[in-house]
């Protein structure tokens, strides 16, 4: 089933231009801005101190010289570490590393990412993906909302003039969102397809489905039922020209790819 494009696809890079420098760091989404992405994506998790830091994984094991879980380490641990290093030079040429780049490879906290795009001098969105289940529980979205407000980002005049989107697979996350800040729109992320929700519903008050990019491929229907209930629908991870073109066909409103550049090309921006 093919739907009618309004809009143009928005394109978000992915932890950054993940592909082509370390995720999550500073560098990749600098390289994500300038290679025009329209959005940015990152996880977001609470250090013992308190602080909101962009790691995707529970553990800095794989993308840092150090070891040990966010939640049980200071920012002032996390900041020692370093999370460039490890990017293979081989699988990335466009990536060069060296003893001048610090910031740029260092631990990102979500403040600095939102400084970052504030300063990019056009409109580039955010999605924000709360990570669960966690020790911190609720904190998370006490602190990620008090932060946002910060930066006058938590209570946007509708859904549709905001920047920023908060991400879950966890349903009850987005809900103490909600239930804080009405207008900050929320994407419900879907790893499979429950039977409760196979008829386009999501989580009350939701309006944006995260569905990965197997889901689109194994049932186009599914997407066709999320439009018909109104939805809209983002699509992680999207790196593969076929699967950009799958997108396309099915009027998906945004590819969460590791390629924004290679993205835009495709889509002819």
């Amino acid at each position: 089933m093919t739907h009618a494009r309004q809009h143009p696809i928005q394109v978000v890079a992915h932890r950054g231009a993940s592909e082509e420098a370390p995720e999550h760091t500073l560098a990749a989404y600098k390289k994500a801005i300038e290679d025009g992405a329209d959005a940015l994506e990152c996880d977001v998790r609470l250090t013992a101190d308190g602080h909101l830091v962009c790691v995707h994984d529970r553990r800095v094991n794989r993308t840092s010289n150090g070891r040990g879980a966010v939640s049980a380490l200071e920012l002032a641990d996390l900041a020692a570490l370093d999370f460039g290093a490890w990017k293979n030079r081989d699988e990335s040429p466009d990536w060069e590393y060296g003893p001048g780049d610090r910031e740029d490879t260092s631990v990102l906290t979500l403040e600095r990412l939102l400084e970052l795009v504030a300063d990019a001098g056009r409109r580039v969105e955010l999605a924000i993906e709360t990570k669960h289940p966690t020790r911190w529980a609720g904190q998370v979205e006490e602190r990620l909302l008090h932060l946002l407000k910060r930066f006058g980002l938590d209570a946007p005049e509708s859904a549709a003039e905001s920047p920023v989107r908060v991400m879950s697979f966890s349903a009850r996350s987005l809900h103490r969102v909600r239930a804080a800040s009405p207008t900050l729109p929320t994407v419900y992320l879907l790893q499979f397809v429950s039977p409760r929700l196979r008829d386009g519903r999501l989580p009350a008050g939701v309006r944006i489905a995260g569905p990965s990019m197997r889901i689109v491929r194994s049932h186009p229907g599914y997407i066709d039922r999320l439009k018909r209930s109104g939805h809209q629908v983002h699509v992680w991870t999207v790196n593969e020209p076929e699967d950009v073109g799958l997108c396309v066909e099915l009027g998906i409103d945004a590819i969460i790819t590791n390629r924004p550049r290679a993205v835009l090309g495709q889509l002819g921006r």
